[in-house]
């Protein structure tokens, strides 16, 4: 739809619209409605005061001389509407017709502003009849033929109009509405077209004369400029009220009624108009309105030239000033045409080509042209559209059932054991109830193909070759197989069977490729006398790598319901006869997905989405009733409604389910499939060809793509019988000319109609096309509102009627708000529709929660509504080109709400919304800092939509990979199921637009396209990868620069690596950046894909990098690493050997704080020690213990634990031999130590002592707890990262010894980490830090997202400078509690950076909360902030002062006082 055009401009204009109960208020850069008088909007519709007087009602039956009308006056528009509901009436007359047939006639008299209505109803009679009639109009004998007509009516030979009669148990009825004045009488026949009888009022017409008002004079007409200033008068004088629709109507009908009364007493037209024009209360807008009437230019010209003008601009909004400078310069362009000698009739048909006048007068009936209205949007809590349902860990179901493997499978397993090479491709396809294997392996460097099938005839490979995919070359003599005969390009190969048993039946063929230009092999198969396809198109087999992986790991389906999964495969060959006979099944494993849980959703929605999209067959060989699909998809969908209410964990799978289902609907509306194509052929004379193609398809098997063949069909009438727009239609949607040809009942001919029935056929098809929807389209928006709403379609004939009713509990005024919605649906600005679409969903959405007997047909408007945004960004990314920055940020707020909306777990979705109307509300205020937090919520977004993303693969391609191998899929739709899942949401859209408007907040913000996090000049090869994980225990023998996707902040540096760089965000002191700094590597991250592209586009060459403190400079090298190398750099030292020294035990289990020294523990217990009682009074040290060095190997050495000694010393040597899987079993096996009484006594002792709480005073289970958080400490010696750290400097392991530091947990609100030398660009005059929310694990360990960064100058601590706003979505917290730190002798090591690689353990779990910044007193109170981040700067310069060199420094904020838990110095 497109913005609309008034009737007549000045008259939609004159008086304002019903306003939504949502448009309360009307924004004040929108004008509401085309009203040229603003008014301020009411919330409550006042009632007009106009009463209701009938006159003259009456049946006046004369004779005429004419059976039929035999011309049209064409100046005349009458209009003529069925009418759904009776009004007061009253019976006219009443006629015998044939025996007991009877003829009634009930007419209503109008009132000002109504329609006069004519029931005409005929008693007692079988037959369908026609009514066959005309009008009478100004006293002449003539008919003329109402343009709008009761349903289903056709004209006859231009002269006539005929109307079914609706057919009610034995009465038939036809209800006609007449509200042209000048229209006095109806004249008709009645017709029962099967006998070819006509019923007469004797041997004349029936003529039923309308009733008119007392002294009205019919048949004089007032100027409509005149009615538009009187009821303009009639506005003003009643205090410029805000009318509905129909009050408008009633309003304007009642002055055209005043200025008839007055012409009926003898003024004429000219008096009156200078009356009415002269009053001295005529506004500016009046004045305009008088200006306008002054051009003898129709106005209905003016009104299409405008149109025309306004769709040549791209249909922009215009403001009510530029909608009358737009008409006025429409007038000017006609009467330049004018004053050119055209005349008006040649204007006209220069103007009205194609479909512009059916648009406009669409659009003069909606009565809104220029303008999109808005809608106010209710203002709510945001936290109300909170979901925290969870279904649970994916990894930890694995449902696996025995099953008992089918014959192909069975030999399939025995070729894979027998170990003829690797696997390269393995695919088993269903043939109805039998199976065919086809296994491709690379024995010795040769292709070899297995092929088997159970199949009982013999069978026939007709085989060739191909060095493209898909095509067919005949193979080498070489290649041939026994029992191989040449037939054209190809080869054909008998199968042969392996075995005698004959309850092992295999037909097999192998067949070996020596040549590796060969990429596949094309085949089919000939069983007796048919050949066999996949599914309509050639066998193809790859003999690529790449698939095998997948493949396998699909094949014992872990991470998938298994059970569920074989299931439905087994019953696929059943399913294939047709959607009834899939749905059914689908109904009937609901109750298995429902045990197996969240997997078990996940498997039905693979499977009904291979359907979806036509993976799987549709219908073979089946002829079933539309009705019996209808309701067989009911039958499923009301248990999937059911479990939506019990189960509000698994409803965004049942969502997505539904949506690749359809509505459905038991009984009448999937009758009428079948019935209403018949009506649509004998109404429109189209029996054959392809309709009746169609009308046979339908009749067989109904389905999706009938909604597609209908929308191409309208298509092709609307283009002017275009058939290349019909084939344009069907291609854009997947059907093809084969896919026609391919149903059971094939389409083979192209549509082929007359001009003359266009009008009919469109009007037709349309109305067909909501009843197909109604079935086969769940997410149409048209076809659910209406369902929601409710409606009502007439039977015709044989052909029952439907009677939606509408569902009732809706919300107060969401009936309009869906108007408001439908009328904007096809808007090219799409800020108001999103709007719209949005408020809708938010105000559907508490019904959803609630007992709903309808609840399927809500949840069908609510997935129709949630796609429509999609579809609606999707065109709006034009509207946003050149769209400033709050543009940008309020759509992606919108978005980012509909994803919200459709989320079952949504708590980030909703923190990043709240954060997005946070730097909204930040710029509309002139805050300098809006788009640096803007940035924020911009990349936690991101990490928001990447862990969606990550979600569903780990759910849902499990269950893709292992049913599509089950079931034959193509492997591409295997490989990208996923992705496809994720494009059809909102997720796809908001990346778009977060895309758009991350370079703009880079500028405005300053960030460039760089954060140099080691600024460090490197030459080296380029290496592309996924994760820096994967490769942190390689070596690379060249220089290398690796350009990794993913870089968490936990990981290590390979050997080799020169530099690192990354589109992701690891902070700038994670671990991670520590290291490279201390390594001397390159590290940065880069924001610009663009940039990204190119550096990953130079893989395998030889760049130098050039860094410096914002910026990465980078370009080629010439010549080999050696030349390139010596042209930049000199050679330097090497780096320092380091040696460690092994620690004893000194004879004391525990130690306080006083007691530490380098021979008990390491630097980090005697920093603190050293730091107490020395920094300010406002810098709080945590009360400390230690378990000192030598402790651990005490403990393995005591006689309680010596079977634990002798495994640990099996796995040593183990690991001794390069076994690294060692480094595991070592971890698990030190948590089996047990304490010796000694240990306890001290630790217990030492705590108390110093004021801390022992564990176990709340009991053993409290110690215990304690217990593994110390033995993780020790454990975390054999992690992987720490272990290949000390290789790469040949540091001995045993050699290093671990201590464990024992600290009160201090409760944070916040934590922090300072190196008061800025890392980055080396500034020794500035502090840099970083703050978390919560614990400090999030900020040294691998959390996703940046923490809040600062630098603050030494010299001016009072005023830090906020480099960047938190990401991070996850904060940790927890109770008071008591935490052991590692503090081994090799974390400190000069030349080596051992800081971070062993773990720290809390004795009780952390809680992960997601973070909501927009209430954080640290983002949004500035005050506040500049307060804790200049005492985290103080507490920094205090502790590097004490020291006297550049420290490292960990602490947290607690109620605003600063506590420091660790210092060491920074490297």
């Amino acid at each position: 739809m497109s913005n609309s055009i008034g009737h007549n401009f000045l008259r939609q204009s004159l008086l304002a619209p019903a306003v939504l109960e949502h448009q309360s208020k009307i924004n004040s850069s929108c004008t509401v409605g085309n009203t040229l008088f603003q008014v301020q909007a009411s919330s409550q519709i006042r009632k007009s005061p106009i009463t209701t007087e009938f006159r003259g009602i009456y049946l006046n039956v004369r004779k005429s001389k004419l059976l039929v009308e035999t011309h049209r006056v064409n100046s005349a528009f009458p209009l003529a509407a069925l009418a759904t509901d009776l009004p007061s009436e009253q019976l006219a007359e009443m006629f015998d017709l044939d025996g007991n047939t009877k003829l009634q006639v009930h007419i209503t008299a109008p009132t000002p502003g109504s329609a006069s209505q004519i029931s005409i109803q005929v008693t007692n009679g079988s037959d369908p009849l026609v009514l066959h009639w005309g009008a009478i109009q100004n006293r002449k004998e003539k008919w003329v033929l109402p343009t709008r007509r009761p349903e289903g009516t056709t004209v006859y030979k231009n002269k006539a109009l005929r109307s079914p009669f609706v057919k009610s148990d034995s009465n038939s009825f036809v209800k006609i509405e007449i509200d042209d004045p000048t229209i006095q009488a109806i004249e008709f026949l009645i017709v029962d077209e099967q006998h070819n009888k006509w019923f007469k009022n004797g041997d004349e017409n029936f003529h039923v004369k309308l009733p008119v008002k007392d002294k009205l004079v019919q048949n004089i007409s007032v100027p409509e400029d005149l009615v538009q200033i009187q009821a303009y008068i009639r506005w003003e004088r009643k205090g410029k009220q805000m009318y509905t629709p129909q009050q408008e109507k009633v309003e304007y009908e009642a002055a055209r009624h005043e200025l008839l009364e007055e012409i009926a007493r003898g003024t004429s037209i000219q008096d009156l108009r200078a009356r009415i024009t002269n009053k001295n209360n005529t506004s500016e807008s009046n004045k305009k309105i008088l200006s306008e009437t002054k051009n003898q230019i129709p106005d209905d010209l003016v009104q299409i030239q405008a149109y025309v003008r306004w769709e040549k601009a791209g249909k922009p909004n215009y403001s009510p000033d530029q909608q009358l400078k737009e008409f006025e310069e429409a007038r000017k362009e006609l009467q330049i045409e004018l004053d050119k000698g055209t005349s008006v009739d040649e204007i006209r048909k220069k103007i009205t080509k194609g479909e512009i006048q059916t648009k406009v007068a669409k659009q003069l009936e909606r009565k809104k042209y220029f303008t999109v209205e808005k809608i106010q949007r209710k203002k709510r809590d945001l936290m109300k559209l909170l979901n925290k349902y969870t279904a649970g860990s994916v990894e930890e179901k694995i449902l696996v059932e025995p099953q008992t493997l089918s014959t192909i499978e069975c030999f399939a397993k025995e070729k894979e054991e027998q170990g003829g090479g690797p696997i390269i491709n393995k695919k088993i396809f269903r043939l109805d109830d039998k199976e065919l294997l086809v296994l491709v392996t690379k024995p010795a460097g040769k292709t070899k193909v297995h092929l088997a099938t159970d199949l009982t005839e013999p069978v026939t490979l007709h085989w060739a070759l191909s060095r493209n995919p898909g095509e067919w070359l005949a193979p080498p003599p070489s290649l041939l197989p026994p029992l191989s005969t040449s037939a054209e390009k190809a080869i054909d190969t008998q199968f042969v069977y392996i075995s005698d048993d004959p309850s092992y039946k295999v037909q097999s063929v192998e067949i070996e490729i020596g040549d590796e230009s060969f990429v596949g092999m094309p085949f089919v198969l000939l069983s007796g006398s048919s050949w066999i396809k996949n599914k309509g198109s050639d066998f193809y087999v790859e003999f690529g790598v790449g698939s095998k992986q997948a493949l396998k790991d699909a094949g014992d389906g872990r991470g998938t319901a298994k059970a569920l999964l074989d299931k439905i495969a087994g019953l696929e060959s059943e399913a294939q006869k047709s959607f009834m006979h899939r749905f059914n099944i689908a109904a009937d494993l609901v109750d298995q997905a429902k045990d197996a849980g969240e997997l078990g959703f996940a498997g039905i929605l693979v499977w009904m989405r291979f359907m979806a999209t036509r993976q799987l067959i549709w219908n073979k060989n089946y002829n079933v009733k539309p009705r019996e699909i209808s309701k067989a998809q009911d039958r499923l969908t009301d248990l999937l409604q059911n479990i939506y209410r019990t189960h509000p964990h698994y409803r965004e799978l049942l969502r997505m389910i539904l949506s690749t289902v359809g509505r459905g609907g038991e009984g009448d509306v999937g009758q009428r499939i079948r019935d209403e194509i018949l009506v649509i052929q004998r109404n429109n004379d189209c029996k054959g060809g392809m309709m009746e193609e169609w009308h046979q398809k339908l009749h067989n098997n109904t389905s999706p793509d009938d909604v597609v063949i209908c929308q191409a069909l309208i298509d092709h009438i609307k283009s002017d019988f275009d058939v290349s727009v019909y084939w344009k239609t069907l291609n854009e949607n997947g059907i093809t000319k084969e896919r026609l040809l391919s149903y059971d009942r094939g389409i083979h001919s192209e549509p082929n109609f007359r001009r003359d029935q266009k009008d009919s056929l469109l009007r037709d098809l349309g109305n067909y096309m909501r009843t197909l929807k109604a079935v086969h389209s769940g997410a149409d928006l048209e076809s659910a509102i209406s369902n929601c709403m409710g409606y009502r379609s007439e039977g015709q004939g044989f052909m029952v009627g439907v009677k939606i009713n509408p569902i009732s509990g809706l919300p107060s005024g969401f009936p309009e708000l869906l108007q408001f919605v439908l009328e904007h649906v096809e808007d090219k600005n799409v800020e108001a529709l999103l709007e719209g679409l949005l408020e809708a969903r938010a105000e559907l959405r508490p019904v959803l929660s609630q007992s709903n007997d309808r609840l399927r047909d809500l949840l069908f408007l609510d997935i129709a509504l949630d796609s429509c945004v999609r579809t609606a960004i999707e065109r709006g990314y034009e509207e946003l080109n050149s769209a400033k920055p709050e543009k940008l940020m309020y759509f992606i707020a919108l978005v980012l709400e509909n994803l919200a909306l459709s989320s079952d777990d949504n708590e980030d979705l909703i923190y990043c919304l709240k954060g997005w109307n946070q730097a909204c509300s930040m710029l509309m205020n002139g805050d300098n800092q809006w788009a640096l937090y803007a940035k924020s919520v911009l990349d936690r977004t991101r990490l928001a939509l990447a862990s969606k993303a990550e979600r569903y693969h780990h759910l849902l391609q499990p269950s893709a990979e292992y049913l599509g191998t089950q079931l034959g899929v193509d492997q591409w739709a295997v490989n990208i199921f996923t992705e496809e899942i994720i494009r059809a949401g909102s997720a796809a859209s908001l990346s778009s637009l977060l895309n758009r408007l991350d370079p703009v907040l880079r500028e405005t913000a300053n960030l460039g396209s760089w954060q140099v996090i080691s600024p460090i000049e490197a030459v080296g090869y380029v290496v592309v990868v996924d994760e820096l994980l994967a490769v942190q225990n390689k070596s690379y023998e060249q220089p290398t620069i690796l350009v990794a996707k993913s870089v968490k902040g936990e990981e290590e540096i390979p050997d080799g690596t020169v530099a690192v760089l990354t589109p992701d965000m690891p902070d700038v002191l994670s671990h991670v950046s520590v290291r490279a700094r201390n390594s001397k590597v390159c590290f940065a991250t880069c924001f610009d894909p663009n940039i990204l592209a190119d550096l990953q586009a130079n893989e395998g060459k030889l760049l130098h990098l050039k860094p410096t403190s914002a910026d990465v400079v980078y370009s080629k090298v010439e010549g080999d690493l050696t030349t390139g190398r010596s042209a930049i750099f000199k050679e330097g030292d090497p780096l320092p050997s380091v040696k460690l020294v092994k620690k004893q035990f000194s004879g004391k289990y525990a130690i306080s704080a006083e007691e530490f020294t380098s021979e008990m523990v390491g630097a980090k217990s005697r920093n603190i020690a050293y730091l107490k009682g020395k920094v300010p009074s406002g810098v709080g040290i945590p009360t400390s213990v230690a378990l000192p060095f030598g402790v651990f190997e005490n403990v393995i050495s005591d006689g309680l634990n010596q079977g634990v000694a002798k495994k640990l010393q099996f796995l040593k040597e183990k690991l001794g031999k390069g076994d690294f899987s060692a480094l595991g079993e070592i971890r698990k096996t030190v948590l089996e130590l047990a304490a010796p009484s000694q240990l306890v006594q001290e630790l217990k002792n030492k705590m108390q002592t110093s004021g801390m709480p022992w564990p176990g005073d709340e009991g053993q289970q409290r110690w215990d707890q304690a217990w593994m958080a110390i033995k993780k400490v020790w454990a975390s010696k054999w992690n992987e990262r720490a272990y290949f750290s000390t290789r790469k400097v040949k540091l001995d392991h045993d050699y290093l010894c671990m201590a464990v530091l024992v600290q009160e947990i201090i409760n944070a609100d916040y934590a922090f980490v300072i190196h008061t030398t800025n890392p980055s660009s080396g500034d020794s005059s500035e502090i840099y830090a970083e703050v978390v929310k919560g614990l400090g694990e999030t900020l040294v360990g691998a959390y996703p997202g940046r923490a809040l960064s600062f630098v603050s100058k030494k010299n001016n601590l009072n005023s830090p400078q906020v480099l960047g706003y938190p990401s991070k979505p996850i904060g940790l917290f927890i109770r008071r509690s008591i935490i052991f730190r590692s503090d081994s002798n090799g974390e400190d090591l000069e030349g080596y950076a051992g800081a971070g690689l062993y773990d720290s353990v809390p004795m009780d779990e952390e809680e992960k909360v997601v973070l909501d910044y927009s209430s954080d007193p640290l983002i949004i109170d500035a005050k506040f902030r500049q307060s804790i981040l200049s005492s985290i700067a103080c507490a920094g310069s205090a502790i590097e002062e004490l020291y006297g060199s550049p420290q490292d420094i960990e602490g947290v904020v607690r109620d605003g006082k600063i506590y420091v838990v660790q210092t060491r110095p920074q490297m």
